[in-house]
């Protein structure tokens, strides 16, 4: 009976085998074939090293996306109070230094300012007036003291003939006159009495001198102080006359012809044409950041050209240490959260003045910390 089934398995052909029996000995196990294996290793091997080539070159940089291109904005405003009767049609337009923006109607200061230059006149001719009078009185001074010459000799001449009576008097008695004697004294107090009127005028002479001087110096300074009411007139009339104090593009315009404006009105801005890159990165990412190192600056609205540019400073302080109401930490509640550090980024070529930036576009500053 064996020897039957025995015989009767070997007639069977392989068509007379199950469907389970031909897929085991038709589809082997994946993971048995080395093949399988050798890809695996192979595909994790080059995810390894990409992956580690991929962070070896990326912990050489440090990027952010809170970044801004910044500058000073200038934001004219009117010194005094009145009516626009020019205004320049610059909007959105670039205008040098100097250029001439708005007009206010003048009322007031030309008139002052003539006033004030006619009394700049009249001063000046005081002044002079008072220099003249100085030399007549240098004159005069100079007269008086010639004029005093002959009383003044006199009155040595008769002092000295008085002396020598007394002296002969103490000699001998009798060479001398009594009549003599009184007509020399009498003579030398005259002259005394002449010169010394002579002396007076003289010191006069001098006196009038000094207060032509002073008259002359008070003069020179009532003309200084209407120069200065003159420049102060025409600086007046200077703020009725808006330029531009910078080169840049003129931006939001907010009045036009006509328009009434009152000091410290803002006319118009200014955006400037030196501009940089504000980012505020975290305080995290600044251990390797120094001063100089370059970075590669992508504008949102141009993402298409890539600016270059380099590290000019960093902020003391996080941004909102500077804020209006900062943060009081001394609480229960504290939660520590990365504050961000504004880093000042200046462009490198011109190649960023080619496209129109302004203030508040959003940039991608990537910065070289490692070589």
């Amino acid at each position: 009976m064996a020897e039957n089934d025995t015989k009767h398995d070997e007639d069977r052909t392989p068509d007379d085998q199950s469907p389970a029996e031909d897929a085991q000995d038709k589809k082997p196990s994946v993971f048995r074939k080395p093949l399988f294996w050798v890809i695996l290793l192979a595909v994790a091997a080059v995810l390894i090293v990409g992956g580690l080539l991929w962070w070896l070159d990326a912990r050489k940089y440090e990027s952010t996306d809170n970044a801004f291109v910044d500058t000073h904005i200038v934001r004219l405003a009117p010194e005094v109070a009145g009516t626009l009767v020019e205004v320049a049609d610059v909007d959105n337009r670039h205008v040098e230094a100097g250029r001439l923006l708005a007009v206010i109607k003048p009322r007031g200061p030309e008139a002052q300012l003539a006033e004030e230059q006619a009394n700049v006149v009249a001063g000046e001719a005081q002044a002079r007036q008072a220099e003249a009078n100085i030399s007549a009185a240098l004159a005069a001074q100079a007269q008086a003291a010639a004029q005093a010459r002959a009383p003044l000799a006199e009155a040595e001449k008769a002092a000295q003939d008085l002396a020598r009576y007394q002296a002969l008097l103490r000699l001998d008695r009798a060479s001398v006159a009594a009549q003599q004697l009184d007509q020399a004294r009498a003579a030398a107090r005259s002259a005394a009495a002449q010169a010394a009127a002579a002396r007076r005028q003289v010191d006069n002479a001098a006196a009038q001198v000094e207060v032509a001087r002073r008259a002359a110096r008070a003069a020179r300074a009532q003309t200084g102080a209407q120069r200065a009411r003159v420049q102060q007139a025409q600086v007046t009339l200077g703020n009725l006359r808006l330029t531009a104090p910078v080169a840049g593009t003129v931006v939001n315009r907010q009045v036009n012809l006509g328009s009434y404006v009152a000091p410290g009105t803002q006319l118009m801005a200014l955006v400037p044409d030196r501009m940089w890159v504000t980012a505020n990165f975290k305080e995290t990412q600044l251990k390797l950041m120094r001063i100089g190192q370059p970075v590669t600056l992508k504008v949102d609205a141009f993402p298409d050209v890539e600016l270059h540019g380099r590290v000019d400073s960093f902020q003391r302080g996080a941004g909102q240490a500077f804020a209006l109401l900062p943060p009081q930490n001394a609480t229960g509640n504290y939660v520590k959260v990365v504050q961000r550090v504004p880093v000042r980024i200046e462009f490198v070529g011109q190649e960023w003045k080619k496209l129109p930036l302004g203030p508040g576009m959003s940039v991608v500053p990537t910065v070289q910390v490692r070589d």
